[in-house]
C-alpha cells in the first residue's frame, strides 16, 4: 500500500508560504493515544518528509505534535500488517519465522531504517516537544537537527524494564552523555526539560504556550539562509558524528536489542517482558 498525502489519518501536513522561505509543518495527530507511533504513522511521516525534502519551495521542516504530549512511543496495540505497505528499505521478510522475521519487521524497516533516513534529510528539521516523550517517541525527536522543548516536557526510555537495552535507534549516549544515559536507562527515570537542555539534548526550553511560536520563529529565521549552504552545514555536522562512529555504535546496539528480544522469546514466549505487554505506548 502506498501512503498518499491526500489520505493522511495519523498526521497533518502543510506547507506555509511555499516559495523562497517555505516551511513544511508535520504534526503528529493521534492525541487520543498520546501520539503513539503505529505503522501507518511511520509511513505517513515518511511520505510527508519525502515530499518536503523534494520540494524546491520548502527550505525548513518542523515536526510537532497535537495534544498534551509529544509521543508515548511505539503503539504496541497496532495490528496493521507491514506486508500491506510499500517498503522503503530493502529489509523484507517480515513473515519469516524466528528472530529473522521480527528483525525484518518493524524493528529494521519501520523503526531503525526510517530514523536513519530522516536523520539525513538534506534540509534542516526542527522538532517541538511538550508533555511526555517516552521511548520510541525519543527516536522521533532525535532525528531532528534542532529540538525546542516546552518547560513542562519530560523524557524517558523505560524499556530496560521490558527486558531490552533501549529503543531501536540507540542514540542515548550521543544525546545524554555516557553516564547519564546509563543512569536513565537503568532507572527509567524522567529527564526534565531543564536537564535535557543542560545535557545538550534540546536547544531551547520555552514556556509551553510559546512553544509553537518560538519554534516557527526559529524556522523562519533559518529559512532565510541559502538552501545549499544549509544542506552542506547539516551534512558536515552529521559527517562528524559518522567519523566519531555513531553509525557503527547504533548498529551494534540494534544487534544487542535483538539478542534481548530472542532471549525474551525463549524465556517468556514474547519479545518483551510480559509485565509490559499490551500497553499502548512503549
Amino acid at each position: 500500500m502506498t501512503v498518499w498525502l491526500d489520505d493522511l489519518r495519523t498526521i497533518r501536513y502543510e506547507v506555509l508560504e511555499p516559495g523562497e522561505h517555505g516551511i513544511a509543518v508535520v504534526t503528529l495527530d493521534r492525541p487520543d493515544t498520546r501520539n503513539a507511533q503505529n505503522i501507518r504513522m511511520t509511513y505517513e511521516l515518511n511520505a510527508a518528509f519525502d515530499d518536503a525534502a523534494r520540494r524546491t519551495d520548502v527550505k525548513v521542516i518542523v515536526l510537532r505534535a497535537d495534544g498534551p504530549h509529544f509521543s508515548s512511543g511505539h503503539d504496541l496495540r497496532d495490528r496493521d500488517d507491514l506486508a500491506d505497505y510499500d517498503l522503503v528499505s530493502t529489509h523484507g521478510g517480515s513473515h519469516l519465522e524466528g528472530q529473522q522475521g521480527h528483525m525484518a519487521w518493524e524493528e529494521e524497516e519501520v523503526y531503525f531504517q526510517m530514523c536513519w533516513r530522516w536523520r539525513n534529510i538534506p534540509k534542516p528539521l526542527l522538532a517541538a516537544a511538550q508533555g511526555k516523550t517516552i521511548a520510541g517517541g525519543l527516536m522521533l525527536l532525535w532525528v531532528a537537527d534542532v529540538i525546542v522543548a516546552a518547560d513542562d516536557a519530560l523524557f524517558s526510555d523505560p524499556v530496560v524494564g521490558m527486558g531490552v537495552n533501549g529503543v531501536e535507534y540507540f542514540a542515548h549516549p550521543w544525546e545524554w552523555g555516557a553516564r547519564k544515559a546509563k543512569e536513565l536507562l537503568f532507572t527509567g527515570d524522567w529527564l526534565t526539560a531543564a536537564d535535557a537542555h543542560r545535557l545538550g539534548m534540546v536547544n531551547h526550553v520555552v514556556p509551553a504556550d510559546e512553544l509553537r511560536s518560538f519554534t516557527m520563529s526559529m524556522a523562519a529565521r533559518i529559512a532565510t539562509r541559502p538552501s545549499f549552504a544549509l544542506q552542506l552545514a547539516k551534512e558536515s555536522v552529521n559527517q562528524t558524528l559518522d567519523a566519531q562512529g555513531q553509525w557503527n555504535a547504533l548498529r551494534a546496539a540494534f544487534s544487542m536489542q535483538h539478542l534481548a528480544h530472542a532471549h525474551n522469546r525463549l524465556r517468556f514466549g514474547m519479545p518483551i517482558d510480559p509485565g509490559y505487554a499490551g500497553k499502548p505506548g512503549a
